[in-house]
């Protein structure tokens, strides 16, 4: 069974991004090993720290999933940066990190009609500069998304069938790889 390593870019409680995460994860629980890292418990990136704990335990787990889904908010037409931080930490070393060669599925959601394409788009392009191997498939963007939230989970079918036969595609590119 492969094991997705599955992130929201996002530390608020309510947020639409960990909505995403846990219907992702609701709806593959039993076809993959799913795992969470929160990405809240790492330092601020800074070289000089070395290696600390969080920080090993969170490119631990990285290494150990044979792939990534990452859904971002979008916060002034990019990433978090608490999402921006967790990457340049399994960013090092530089072109050999846990992230080359490493599978990673993107989605994005925001508050406006735009649906986070701007984050998902840089999100993309730090990706492709650390090496990681970004799936091509159609964008799953998710507009409005506060108001497609109830209780934790994506409740807009239409935009929730189409999300998931995108990730499962992705889930089915790493059974034949």
């Amino acid at each position: 069974m492969k094991t997705i390593l599955c992130l929201s870019g996002s530390l608020r409680e309510a947020s639409s991004s960990t909505a995403v995460v846990e219907t992702i994860c609701r709806e593959i629980a039993g076809e993959v090993e799913i795992v969470r890292f929160d990405i809240s418990t790492l330092p601020h990136y800074n070289a000089d720290l070395g290696q600390p704990e969080p920080v090993v335990s969170f490119k631990a787990a990285v290494e150990a999933a044979d792939g990534l889904i990452i859904v971002t908010p979008e916060y002034n037409y990019s990433v978090p940066g608490v999402l921006k931080n967790a990457i340049d930490w399994a960013s090092r070393p530089a072109y050999e990190s846990v992230m080359k060669e490493k599978p990673v599925f993107v989605a994005s959601v925001s508050g406006g009609a735009m649906g986070g394409v701007r984050a998902q788009s840089h999100l993309k392009y730090m990706l492709n500069g650390m090496l990681a191997r970004v799936f091509i498939s159609k964008e799953v963007i998710i507009p409005f998304a506060p108001k497609k939230v109830e209780n934790g989970l994506l409740v807009d079918e239409d935009i929730r069938a189409f999300m998931m036969t995108e990730v499962r595609a992705f889930i089915g590119s790493l059974e034949s790889a």
